[in-house]
């Protein structure tokens, strides 16, 4: 359990555990948490400090079917490793599950979720759809720190076996994301022969004069061409070369493209494949893993087009991966709030966070919420989320309208469902803020419009049961911590 640590500061033990696409692993670590609001202030908890004290190895996820993940399996590696690392369930604190890939879609978590609850507690649980793939495996290749520290825009590329996601970041801020169908193991070889291919991979390689056919031999120059043709596609979807026709076969899920952002000065690379792209791979070994990850990275690696740019290589690769939630509890005073009746409690609702600059102006706002939904959806559908801002100083009633006005108009999916619509604001302006929500939306939505919560895009809240006779609301924030 938490330990003290100095008169304001608490140790946490927080396990993360990342179930992908390929691979499974965990990490236990310690997080210091410390009050750094004064005796007569508003708590304000930020994380000081965090030490990995165990990895676990990394292993091939266990599958039942091309589509679902072997839930009993993971519990089986997760009890396993809690008892390496000399944990317990009673032991940790506080924990996050996150579930990326074409294998761990929403209807697969609760089953995951279910199997681990002897283990996993009160922990954050998040079904990564490709374009929140995207933000997470970038940070936690720590490509958003590192655009920051170099005051430059910087892509990071998450190469795996099925997807490569794309996410990037200009001083710290989130400029756009995609995710392509390149990975390692579109291409399949066994004794030999080649025993599967992706469909658009065979398409690709078609338009470009190149028969593959399972049953043939893996050929090595044949299979290099075509992962040179995947690699090139990978460059020309951050703007490292011109747009060729193929491109936009290759989306995900007839995904979008990049909008218009300016080309990266570097990038970084994370995921399976990225150990091949930085590090070089005897002949002999090519096919070591029973596909052509190897010969992909080693074509990004070598390609003309990515020779113009800086490779950076982030403090992980393939553990680029959460470590673990650190959590703080705050409550709100009531006379602050505005809450519709009979939708708490709440748990486990992701953040989508409007950024400072974009908070300047009204089109800023509306903009910045439309462009950001799209994470949170899977399959076309909207999860419930809270939209937060720090909140500048809206001082006047006429600040205030146009604030909600920006609201409504950007976060028009959430009201279209019936979700309601939550926001989560740092200035003491939620009660105002959520009066005129209700009153332009003429009390016909549900809205929970909280404040004096500071959050950020990443973050997980709950929020409980009024209590103090509904003068105060509890809510916890759930930070993800990453080992960038």
């Amino acid at each position: 359990m938490s330990d003290r640590a100095g008169e304001r500061g608490e140790i946490i033990n927080s396990v993360g555990i990342d179930i992908g696409t390929s691979t499974t692993q965990l990490i236990f670590s310690r997080i210091t948490v410390e009050n750094r609001a004064g005796s007569y202030m508003a708590p304000r908890v930020d994380i000081v400090d965090k030490q990995v004290v165990y990895r676990s190895d990394i292993y091939c996820t266990p599958l039942l079917s091309p589509t679902e993940i072997d839930a009993d399996a993971i519990k089986d590696i997760v009890e396993g490793e809690y008892r390496k690392a000399g944990m317990t369930p009673a032991d940790v604190d506080s924990g996050a599950v996150i579930i990326t890939g074409e294998t761990a879609r929403k209807q697969n978590a609760n089953t995951v979720l279910q199997a681990l609850s002897d283990s996993a507690g009160d922990f954050v649980v998040a079904t990564a759809g490709p374009d929140l793939e995207s933000v997470l495996s970038a940070r936690g290749a720590g490509t958003d720190k590192l655009s920051e520290e170099r005051r430059c825009v910087i892509a990071n590329l998450d190469v795996g076996g099925g997807t490569t996601n794309i996410a990037v970041y200009e001083k710290g801020r989130l400029l756009g994301v995609t995710c392509l169908d390149i990975g390692g193991r579109l291409i399949k070889v066994d004794e030999g022969r080649i025993s599967y291919v992706f469909y658009k991979i065979k398409d690709l390689a078609a338009e470009n004069g190149i028969a593959l056919e399972v049953g043939m031999p893996a050929e090595l120059s044949l299979l290099q061409r075509v992962a040179e043709l995947m690699a090139e596609i990978v460059a020309q979807s951050i703007g490292l070369a011109p747009k060729g026709p193929s491109l936009r076969k290759i989306y995900t899920n007839d995904g979008k493209g990049l909008a218009s952002v300016p080309k990266p000065a570097a990038v970084t690379f994370s995921g399976g494949v990225a150990d091949c792209i930085y590090n070089a791979v005897a002949d002999e070994e090519i096919f070591m893993y029973g596909d052509i990850g190897v010969l992909l990275g080693r074509a990004i690696s070598n390609s003309a087009s990515f020779k113009a740019v800086a490779f950076v290589t982030p403090e992980e690769t393939i553990r680029a991966t959460v470590v673990g939630a650190g959590i703080h509890t705050t409550e709100i005073s009531g006379s602050t709030i505005s809450f519709a009746e009979g939708y708490l409690p709440i748990k486990n609702i992701p953040i989508l966070n409007v950024a400072k600059e974009d908070e300047k102006n009204v089109e800023g706002i509306v903009s910045s919420i439309r462009s950001q939904i799209p994470f949170h959806m899977s399959d076309g559908k909207l999860e419930q989320i809270a939209i937060s801002f720090a909140g500048r100083d809206y001082s006047s009633f006429e600040e205030v309208q146009s604030l909600a006005d920006a609201v409504i108009r950007g976060a028009e999916e959430v009201i279209k469902s019936r979700l309601p619509l939550i926001i989560v604001i740092e200035k003491d302006i939620g009660k105002a803020l959520g009066h005129a929500l209700n009153f332009k939306l003429r009390n016909a939505k549900p809205v929970i419009c909280i404040d004096g919560i500071k959050t950020l895009n990443g973050d997980y809240i709950d929020i409980g049961e009024p209590v103090c006779n509904g003068h105060v609301l509890p809510v916890v924030v759930k930070t993800l911590i990453f080992n960038s």
